[in-house]
């Protein structure tokens, strides 16, 4: 039996301005040949609903997407920021806490990433276009998509190592934002050749991953495909 994982989403409109959820297809298209059943979550959500939904998930993947208000972790609020979404902010971390709580397995990409890192307490670099950390750009144009923009540098011991058995390899890069101070129970897993974190994992948890990147866009990398195919492995035995 497939796992069930949810998706947050992005809320959009569509052309006659109603209210939408949206989501780029690649990341069910990965969930589904890993072997998962994906299923979107509206990012409207009732925050209140979220007990009870991942009670009926074996596993959460926290999509890219927009900022994280500034406010959520001590940021800079003159800072450039882009598709500020309170109410999806809101629903995530709340998620986010749910998952650490209960043991649901989650992957975070991207947004989902800095969600991760925030909801337990971690901050952000809220502009790396405008401040850089190292030489690297991060905030590549057009390279959410198959194509590396660099490498990342994977920790030796950690679970991330465990799956994907490299010590670095290609990654695109598609993000304005980053991790800033790593949150109390999150250890890194990776980071890129300029010292930014690009990932890190939840620690004494069954499976608490989350990654810069957007690997659904990579899926023809082999140690891509085994890291969506350890997250839904892990999603199976939830439950």
């Amino acid at each position: 039996m497939r796992p069930l994982i949810g998706i947050t989403s992005d809320l959009g409109r569509n052309s006659s301005g109603q209210p939408q959820a949206e989501l780029n297809a690649a990341y069910s298209r990965a969930l589904t040949d890993a072997g998962a059943a994906p299923v979107v979550i509206p990012s409207d959500l009732d925050p209140d609903a979220c007990a009870p939904l991942l009670a009926g998930l074996h596993g959460i993947l926290f999509s890219g997407g927009g900022d994280i208000e500034p406010s959520r972790y001590g940021g800079d609020g003159s800072a450039r920021l882009i598709e500020v979404s309170p109410v999806r902010d809101e629903l995530e971390l709340r998620l986010v806490l749910l998952a650490a709580q209960s043991q649901t397995p989650f992957l975070g990409i991207c947004r989902g990433c800095q969600v991760v890192n925030v909801a337990l307490g971690g901050t952000l670099h809220e502009d790396l276009d405008a401040n850089p950390v190292g030489s690297i750009r991060h905030n590549v144009s057009g390279r959410e998509s198959p194509v590396p923009a660099h490498d990342v540098l994977v920790e030796a011991d950690s679970a991330l190592t465990a799956i994907v058995n490299r010590q670095s390899f290609g990654v695109n890069s598609h993000h304005h934002q980053g991790l800033r101070q790593i949150a109390p129970l999150l250890r890194i897993s990776a980071k890129a050749p300029d010292g930014l974190v690009e990932a890190v994992e939840l620690r004494e948890h069954p499976f608490g991953l989350a990654v810069q990147w957007h690997p659904e866009w990579l899926t023809q990398q082999q140690w891509t495909r085994k890291l969506f195919a350890a997250f839904v492995a892990a999603a199976s035995q939830a439950r």
